[in-house]
Formats: structure tokens, sequence, C-alpha cells
């Protein structure tokens, strides 16, 4: 349907691989931000005295 190059540039990116390790990241995150928030009682931005 399109030419191999034009696909490529169009998904550069936004490959299947990029976007299960961008997932993967980010329930990494999610998870650790309730571990900190639990075992120290504070939010991740109070632990990390952002705020």
């Amino acid at each position: 349907m399109y030419p191999e190059k034009q696909t490529e540039s169009r998904n550069w990116g936004f490959t299947p691989s990029a976007e299960s390790l961008n997932g993967r990241l980010a329930m990494v995150g999610f998870a650790l931000a309730i571990v900190i928030e639990w075992l120290s009682g504070d939010g991740v931005l109070h632990f990390l005295r952002l705020i």
C-alpha cells in the first residue's frame, strides 16, 4: 500500500516493542510510587521534598 520508506518514517517511535516497554516502565514507576507512599506515609512529592 505505502512505500516502505514512507511507512517507516510515519511510524517512527511508535512501534509495538517501544509501546510495550513504555507501558512496563510506567507500571514499575506506579508500583514504586505506591511502595514509597506505603513505607514513608507521605506521597512521592513529599518524599522527594519537592513540596
